[in-house]
């Protein structure tokens, strides 16, 4: 699949799920977020796994050392993100998401020495005040959530930049990557999710009353989350942890309009203004990245044909030494 491809099928597959859960959580009653995360993971894995049978693409080991811990760390910063909605409000959980990106300049800049420009980092600024003010509602802080917003933050920017890192560096692909990861990631969520759940609920997922209907929804949830999950890893792959985030934030601006127009959400001036200025931020994004790809492309062709050209002189010069060794060859003695 191309980049197109790949961004289109995410967010499709993104703004899908997140309709379908919010039908299942809101009207549905069905509340165990986590859980359901972890019943995700488990049918990603398993719907790959027959791929994999059917010889739809191959297995490359991993060294498992990096697989179980890449998995765990995925699966950890799901549980945070959860339990940091849990523990703050809805507005300061949407600030810790747009907390995502500029953490992630900062570690790729320090850590992988990636160059962002400035107009690149002006058009990222002025989407998460796009986004911030079509989102954000109300603030409310607290030690406990504002500690795991943090770790969120931090967790989750790692767990996306080594997406990136790993599939580019060790040759996998999206597929083989999450094929190897998902088991890791699913057994943390299974074994934490009832508990998170609980916690945040009050409610057992083991004693809830699945009717029909719900169990309808989970599993329309769950076909739609191997979308999701196979679109992220391929995102993150063939782009970049900041261009998945970007996209991400499209996803939310798409959500609130989608909301507004199927199931008639509130929808206010600022709403149209914040999605407004988030899209102008992102159109400047896409530009400035592709300017940015074109120059490197060129410079690096330019590169190469100046090989060519310093080649070139070269074996004219091989000739010309060649009809030296022969005029001197002429006039010297035997």
């Amino acid at each position: 699949m191309g980049v197109i491809g790949a961004l289109f099928l995410s967010v499709a597959s993104s703004v899908s799920i997140v309709i379908c859960n919010k039908a299942l959580m809101t009207n549905l009653g069905f509340p165990f977020a986590t859980t359901l995360t972890s019943w995700h993971l488990m049918v990603t894995y398993c719907t790959l796994h027959v791929a994999y049978k059917l010889n739809f693409f191959e297995n490359k080991p991993i060294d498992m050392r990096t697989v179980v811990l890449f998995g765990l760390l995925n699966g950890i910063s799901i549980g945070l993100l959860n339990l940091s909605l849990g523990f703050n409000s809805i507005g300061f959980y949407q600030m810790t998401k747009l907390a995502i990106i500029p953490f992630t300049v900062i570690l790729e800049t320090l850590f992988l020495n990636k160059k962002f420009s400035q107009k690149i980092k002006f058009s990222l600024f002025l989407l998460l005040i796009g986004v911030g003010i079509a989102s954000i509602t109300d603030l409310q802080l607290n030690f406990v959530g504002s500690v795991l917003s943090l770790l969120a933050i931090a967790t989750t920017c790692v767990g996306q930049i080594l997406t990136n890192t790993i599939q580019k560096r060790l040759n996998v692909t999206s597929t083989q990557l999450l094929y190897q990861s998902a088991p890791f990631q699913a057994a943390i969520l299974f074994v934490s999710g009832p508990f998170v759940d609980k916690y945040l609920t009050r409610l057992n997922v083991f004693s809830f009353h699945y009717s029909p209907i719900v169990v309808g929804f989970i599993t329309l949830s769950c076909l739609i989350a191997v979308s999701v999950n196979f679109s992220t890893f391929l995102v993150i792959g063939k782009t970049s942890p900041v261009t998945y985030q970007v996209l991400g934030h499209l996803k939310t601006c798409l959500v609130l309009a989608f909301g507004y127009t199927l199931l008639h959400d509130p929808f206010t001036p600022r709403n149209i203004a914040g999605i407004l200025i988030a899209v102008l931020g992102m159109l400047l994004y896409s530009y400035f990245c592709s300017v940015a790809s074109k120059s490197k492309q060129v410079s690096s062709d330019s590169t190469f044909l100046g090989k060519d050209r310093d080649t070139t002189p070269l074996l004219g010069q091989e000739k010309e030494n060649h009809h030296e060794a022969k005029k001197l060859d002429k006039h010297s003695p035997v």
